[in-house]
């Protein structure tokens, strides 16, 4: 598990794959966005995807899903906002993974038990496209701070 002063800017994290499908796919839509193009590929011949497509908010989920899994935080992945770009349209057959990078490590000066880590990362298909990315700040405690199996304990 990693803690504050684990982490500095240039280290990278790579997660496990996650294949897309169109069951997956429409799963989701329906029920978290179910707008033609994510429910059928037939709905979506007329639309400005041409065929099925994944919800940039499945693709957000299954990044948040990779990310966790892949940057063993001891606290957890405990995000103060973050910024989305969908590039490219996820589909069907996609297999995607999360490359994760530290840029930056931020000890908070007024609570020292802790600070923010500044991170950026891609999501990439098995052809090296880039689908969607995804910048966070972190709340990462140090290792005094308190940090029992995995969950943040407050003093």
């Amino acid at each position: 598990m990693l803690y504050l002063e684990d982490l500095k800017a240039g280290d990278k994290y790579i997660s496990e794959n996650y294949e897309i499908t169109d069951e997956n796919i429409v799963a989701f839509a329906e029920h978290y966005d179910p707008q033609p193009f994510h429910l059928s590929n037939e709905s979506a011949q007329d639309s400005f995807f041409e065929s099925l497509a994944a919800s940039g908010w499945q693709v957000g989920s299954i990044t948040m899903r990779l990310i966790a899994k892949s940057l063993p935080i001891a606290s957890g992945v405990i995000g103060g906002g973050v910024s989305l770009r969908w590039l490219t349209p996820t589909r069907p057959g996609d297999v995607l993974h999360v490359e994760t990078e530290i840029l930056e490590v931020i000890p908070s000066k007024s609570k020292p038990d802790r600070g923010v880590v500044k991170i950026h990362a891609k999501t990439i298909n098995q052809h090296g496209e880039t689908r969607q990315t995804f910048d966070s700040s972190l709340l990462v405690f140090r290792t005094s701070a308190g940090v029992k199996g995995g969950i943040f304990a407050p003093k």
